[in-house]
């Protein structure tokens, strides 16, 4: 209830000065102009956000495979873990706007440019967080596999990746936010279709209300995708989100 009324607040708030203020609407529409631009422009908002959606979609799974994949590979080999670490931090430093038109210039306009910078983006958190959670594992259970003559790789798969799963969702939940950022950077620099072509195109326009309109939607994206990764982790790891008693 909070959250809702500091929206409405918020809202109130924009409707008042868009209304009011210096700002013509044509450079900031008032709230309620959005709201006419999601239900005039829902057809193209929806033909154009089902493309975006689904860049985001391919793109986390690929970077959610190579994640994984460089996490392991990472949390066995400290050899790797000296070469491929600063690779992986100097990959994030290359801001997209400068990555996403060489890219495009690279691999076309089609999909495939799209999905790299999606993956691009999404992988270093879940690395990141994926090694701390193996990082973190008690060291007590690992002494217990050792006790039991558990092989390595017998340890990693029955202790330290059960472990490491609520870190790997706390990289997928911060992962799904910024894809969506890389994805309309990416349509930005080359694309017909996507809710980040409709954003350029409306704003060339001045077709502001739809502009806005179109962040709206992925915001809303977002945040279900947000939502939905604790639903399933919740489901799927109950033992992470045990409740504390409170003894009185």
């Amino acid at each position: 209830m909070a959250a809702l009324a500091l929206a409405l607040a918020l809202l109130g708030g924009w409707e008042l000065y868009a209304d009011l203020g210096p700002v013509e609407s044509y450079l900031l529409p008032a709230p309620h102009q959005v709201a006419a631009a999601l239900a005039d422009d829902r057809s193209l908002l929806w033909s154009n956000f089902t493309s975006t959606a689904g860049e985001i979609g391919l793109g986390l799974l690929a970077a959610l495979a190579v994640s994984l994949a460089l996490a392991t590979a990472i949390h066995f080999s400290p050899a790797v873990r000296r070469a491929v670490y600063p690779l992986l931090i100097a990959s994030q430093t290359v801001p997209v706007a400068v990555m996403a038109p060489l890219l495009v210039a690279w691999l076309g306009f089609g999909i495939a440019p799209k999905l790299v910078i999606v993956a691009v983006i999404c992988f270093f958190p879940i690395v990141v967080t994926m090694l701390d959670g193996l990082a973190g594992v008690d060291p007590q259970l690992r002494k217990l596999m050792r006790t039991l003559d558990a092989s390595r790789w017998r340890t990693f798969r029955l202790v330290e990746a059960p472990s490491a799963l609520p870190a790997l969702f706390s990289g997928l939940r911060i992962a799904v936010v910024v894809a969506v950022i890389g994805a309309v950077f990416a349509e930005y620099s080359g694309s017909s279709d996507g809710l980040g072509h409709l954003i350029q195109q409306a704003l060339a326009q001045l077709q502001t209300p739809r502009a806005w309109a179109a962040v709206v939607v992925l915001a809303a994206f977002a945040v279900a995708m947000f939502a939905l990764l604790t639903v399933v982790e919740r489901r799927l790891l109950p033992w992470a989100h045990r409740t504390v008693g409170v003894t009185t």
